[in-house]
């Protein structure tokens, strides 16, 4: 363990796998006292025993505002603080546009998109005084929309503007505003798919190139986050060699 974020407090949401496991596993180990939460959260017991350091493990569902609000109060009655937020919590549920299943856009409109800026919410007045910084997890759907992922890509171009006014707002007050965006990551987001064959071309496209691993997204998340105090590092893209769009 590194002292880098010694004494931090940090707060990841979807933390039961995936990217979300790794950065809560990375702050960790870098001397940050971690909460995490996730709706599965029988998980995140798993993985506070494979952090170096303390570990607060949350039922949270980002889509309850009272869930994300609890979620948030435990953390700092916990801790004290709260000094770094990654708002990782969400779904992709790929498919074409019509004969859509729109129960599924509701579902990544609330989870995604509203469930981040509810994160935000809660969080912000201790982010405020602690003069921390919000990681936004968001994708190269957030900058180029494709067909067949219509809804996913809008909540992600939403995380985008919303993550561009606040840090316009909270800026001048020391708060650091992050957008990370990855590409192909081999983690169990497209496993969300209920469309047969959007399932198989995903399946397809992850055979067919070197996918990042959950860890290059938490090694950014940390990169993000250790810079020093007067430097904000805005926004992170980051592909996998092998992934041309």
């Amino acid at each position: 363990m590194s002292d880098t974020l010694n004494g931090k407090v940090a707060l990841v949401t979807g933390a039961s796998s995936g990217i979300g496991e790794a950065t809560a596993l990375a702050l960790s180990a870098e001397g940050a006292r971690v909460a995490v939460g996730a709706r599965r959260a029988d998980r995140l017991e798993s993985l506070a025993g494979k952090a170096p350091g303390e570990v607060l493990a949350l039922d949270l569902d980002v889509a309850d505002q009272e869930s994300v609000r609890a979620a948030v109060a435990r953390t700092v009655e916990r801790f004290g603080a709260l000094d770094v937020l990654v708002n990782n919590a969400g779904v992709m549920l790929s498919g074409p546009i019509v004969g859509a299943d729109t129960t599924e856009w509701t579902r990544m409109v609330e989870t995604n998109l509203l469930g981040s800026m509810y994160t935000v919410h809660a969080a912000l007045p201790y982010l405020l005084e602690s003069k921390g910084t919000i990681l936004q997890i968001s994708s190269t759907s957030g900058r180029i929309a494709s067909a067949n992922s219509g809804v996913y890509a809008a909540t992600k171009f939403g995380i985008t503007a919303f993550s561009e006014s606040l840090r316009q707002e909270v800026t001048a007050h020391g708060v650091r505003v992050v957008v990370i965006e990855p590409g192909f990551v081999a983690t169990e987001l497209a496993t969300h798919i209920t469309d047969p064959t959007m399932q198989a071309a995903a399946q397809q496209l992850a055979t067919s190139m070197r996918t990042l691993q959950p860890e290059d997204i938490a090694n950014a998340v940390v990169y993000a986050v250790t810079r020093p105090e007067h430097v904000a590092v805005n926004e992170i893209l980051i592909r996998p060699t092998d992934q041309t769009r």
